[in-house]
């Protein structure tokens, strides 16, 4: 089949080059509770406290607190516990959340008594997640979704079986709105010669594998993401007359996040294609049709960030501290690589007809063929924290954080910093804010010993349109899959124990995590509205997490 430059890419598309949209945009700007072992054991509720290596990643005012330097290591060991359907995957990570110093320089001053400075290592998300699942009694297929949405529905206009023809320089990330998941399930060419397709053209439009009423099946999906993002913080406080403390801090950020996804559907009686004179075999009567085609989807995302940190800390009396910290977004840039691949293989009367692949030089599943590389920013959002924290009696504390999370004010766009703003509309219209309560305690039961406990609840990130399916979800590139978090919860408690200048402190954190995974977008084409294939995927998390410290 004669190939034929996209040239409509060119020289009739936005050059918008959006590598990313919203949901991408989502999961880079997400943080985990962890930190030192104390702050863990407290569920992170320590905006009005202080004094805790972790402090400067959350109110940096705690920093003023330290009338004493402080050196410690905190070393973690992470139990994942994933379900999606009724597939559970289990794995174990080994993890160094914090490590940092303070430095407390004491002053002969009775309005300020101490001036310190800070640097610390922070973990602040651990992306290792592994899950999969099966959905059966299909009632759409990805294939249609694709075939609709990037092709006949596309927001540049319709597009042809022309259109999506493509030399070997393919490039399906060069633009926003080119329809590249398409691309790599069209023209696809067989090992025994011809060229089949995931989607075909009929008559003026294209279609996908199910048709309605006749074709049936199941789905497989499988999810890998792995991967961190670390924060280095620069941070400066003091006191001013043992009552109001104030801290600043410079964070540094690295991230690198990894995810391998893999999506297969086994059709019966599908739209698939005899040879390469575009005969639909699911028209014949007389003739049994299947098909198992897949679509393969890495992605390497990897960026540096800034960010900066305002906190205070007021200690009316003695047994009362009110605590608040302002957080601007990260600020990254970002570089990230793509892999993609499709597979298709059509049998009639339970005898393989074709194998058909796309970008994977021969072999099914593997990432050796179409790749690319682009550049970009993205802003994480704002973030407002406020704490109250009270001291009762000699040995007993308990403290609140409430903080809020603007999710709806991330950004993105390109290596120069210009604004997608296709893709803000996205932000604004997918996501809300989300609000955090972490309450924790602490219980001194003699000089040396002490006993923690918390609780931790996040609430959904996302617009009610989104979780009950009234939206049509956009997506860039080569893969349509989104996913994202309902809510958040941590459990948890810990055990302190310090000696002169020692100081030894576990946690135990128990995370349960309620995520939606969809495949596609639901949608709707001339018979209504589509459903698309979607899982409900639960972490039941636990963390174990030691620090070692001294303070001199």
């Amino acid at each position: 089949m004669k190939k034929k430059v996209f040239a409509l890419l060119l020289c009739g598309l936005p050059l918008l080059m959006s590598a990313q949209d919203a949901f991408d945009v989502l999961q880079m700007s997400q943080t985990d509770l962890r930190g030192t072992a104390r702050f863990q054991s407290m569920a992170g509720a320590f905006g009005a406290l202080g004094g805790d290596l972790s402090t400067l990643s959350q109110n940096p005012a705690g920093i003023g607190v330290y009338r004493n330097s402080d050196l410690g290591i905190t070393l973690g060991l992470d139990f994942n516990n994933t379900k999606a359907g009724i597939t559970t995957t289990k794995e174990t990570k080994f993890n160094v959340n914090n490590v940092g110093y303070v430095g407390a320089i004491r002053l002969d001053s009775e309005s300020v008594p101490n001036l310190n400075f800070g640097f610390t290592y922070n973990r602040i998300k651990s992306f290792n997640r592994r899950y999969m699942g099966g959905v059966g009694n299909l009632e759409s297929s990805m294939s249609n979704y694709v075939a609709s949405e990037f092709v006949n529905n596309n927001p540049s206009g319709p597009f042809t079986d022309q259109d999506l023809y493509w030399t070997d320089d393919f490039n399906p990330y060069f633009d926003g709105y080119a329809p590249w998941a398409a691309v790599t399930m069209f023209d696809m060419p067989t090992r025994n010669g011809g060229y089949v397709g995931i989607i075909n053209a009929y008559g003026d439009k294209m279609i996908g594998l199910y048709e309605d009423g006749i074709t049936s099946g199941f789905a497989n999906y499988e999810v890998e993401e792995r991967g961190h993002a670390d924060e280095y913080n620069i941070a400066f406080g003091g006191n001013i007359a043992n009552q109001l403390y104030f801290g600043l801090d410079f964070g540094i950020l690295d991230l690198d996040y990894r995810s391998f996804q893999s999506y297969e559907e086994s059709l019966t009686n599908p739209y698939i294609m005899a040879d390469d004179n575009d005969l639909f075999l699911s028209e014949l009567t007389d003739v049994n049709t299947s098909a198992d085609w897949g679509l393969y989807n890495y992605l390497h995302s990897e960026g540096t960030g800034i960010n900066f940190k305002l906190g205070l800390i007021w200690k009316p009396t003695q047994a009362l501290r009110i605590g608040a910290a302002f957080h601007t977004p990260t600020y990254y840039d970002m570089r990230d690589t793509y892999y993609v691949s499709t597979s298709l293989i059509g049998y009639q009367d339970g005898n393989r007809l074709y194998t058909a692949e796309k970008g994977s030089n021969g072999e099914l599943g593997t990432f050796d063929g179409y790749d690319y590389t682009s550049n970009y920013t993205i802003k994480t959002p704002w973030r407002f924290m406020g704490s109250l924290a009270g001291v009762v009696g000699k040995s007993g504390i308990i403290s609140l954080d409430y903080e809020y999370v603007a999710n709806q004010t991330m950004r993105i766009g390109n290596d120069r910093g210009n604004e997608y703003y296709d893709v803000t509309d996205h932000v604004k219209t997918y996501f809300k804010p989300s609000h955090i309560i972490r309450v924790g305690g602490e219980y001194r039961l003699n000089p040396n010993w002490s006993l923690r406990a918390g609780y931790s609840y996040k609430t959904t990130q996302v617009e009610d349109g989104v979780d009950k399916y009234e939206y049509n979800i956009a997506t860039v590139g080569t893969n349509p899959t989104y996913q994202y978090d309902n809510t958040v919860q941590h459990i948890t408690c810990g055990l302190g124990y310090h000696h002169k200048s020692f100081y030894a402190d576990m946690a135990y954190v128990h995370q349960i995590r309620n995520s939606v995974y969809n495949a596609f977008s639901p949608y709707e084409d001339e018979l209504g509205y589509v459903p698309n294939v979607s899982a409900d995927v639960k972490d039941n998390n636990n963390r174990l997490s030691l620090t070692l410290g001294m303070r001199f």
